[in-house]
């Protein structure tokens, strides 16, 4: 965007100048038209200062989730609001990256890695698994490429549709988190991967992480090791079908909440082809 701001600025104010001298050149260039043109590369500049707007407006709000303030002068601080001794914020309160970027037509798709490598615009669809039908409990999708936070509102979606959190829960190691340990604590039955199997793990500090240092001594279980093996034929397969048979691989919607009723609709339709097939056997 950088680079493009100054490369369009340079280019209105070099169709300014030969809009100047459009009197004398018509003959010459009768099918250049110098508004249309000019019109065309500020929408484009207004595009990219709208893009800028947001990605500032996230940074702050990035910046806010980490205990900064916009006067803080790039000095962290303490607990008492002075600057801590020694190190300084790479950038300004607000300022992002030079890397980081936007989608100018769908502003509320995120940038994330793509499997087999590169990066696309994208959401991240959810969805939860009964262990019996293989049929879709819940559909939820967000802007975020991390889970580390949704497993409650997945448990959440399933309650709302089922009237019951379920028995027992599996999740990847996507889902692990303190907060989330204990905000479903009693709910159902967690098993939660701390970390990607056979990948040896940093100790976890009882201390600060009682919870988490207990879902790893319950992974440690033959029960809890035998119960998460299910995940894999439990969660994977319907990823599989929505690409492969209905072969959905992208949104035809732009913006948040008209791709999540995409989803939704995209799940419902795997679900009744699933039925289908159930009752015909």
């Amino acid at each position: 965007m950088l680079k493009a701001e100054a490369e369009l600025k340079a280019q209105i104010e070099a169709l300014l100048n030969k809009a100047r001298a459009a009197d004398e050149a018509e003959k010459d260039e009768p099918e250049l038209d110098i508004p249309a043109d000019i019109a065309r590369r500020q929408d484009r500049l207004d595009a990219i200062a709208a893009a800028r707007t947001r990605l500032e407006q996230r940074q702050r709000e990035a910046n806010f989730e980490r205990g900064r303030n916009d006067d803080d002068d790039q000095k962290p601080l303490g607990q008492d609001g002075k600057p801590k001794p020694g190190g300084r914020y790479k950038r300004p309160f607000g300022v992002p990256q030079d890397k980081d970027q936007d989608h100018f037509t769908d502003p509320d798709s995120r940038i994330m890695q793509r499997a087999g490598g590169g990066f696309d615009p994208a959401y991240n669809g959810r969805t939860a698994i009964d262990d019996k039908a293989h049929i879709i409990v819940a559909a939820e999708l967000i802007n975020n490429a991390s889970d580390v936070r949704e497993l409650p509102t997945m448990l959440e979606a399933v309650k709302s549709a089922l009237g019951a959190y379920p028995e027992q829960t599996l999740a990847d190691a996507g889902y692990r988190s303190e907060e989330v340990f204990e905000v479903l604590a009693g709910r159902t039955d967690l098993v939660v991967a701390i970390g990607r199997e056979g990948k040896s793990q940093r100790p976890i500090n009882e201390a600060s992480l009682p919870l988490t240092a207990a879902m790893v001594a319950k992974m440690k279980t033959q029960e809890a090791r035998e119960a998460y093996r299910r995940r894999k034929w439990l969660a994977e397969p319907p990823n599989g079908w929505i690409k492969n048979v209905l072969g959905f691989r992208k949104f035809s919607m732009r913006g948040l909440h008209r791709v999540q009723a995409e989803w939704k609709l995209v799940c419902m339709a795997l679900n009744l082809r699933r039925m289908a097939t159930m009752q015909a056997s």
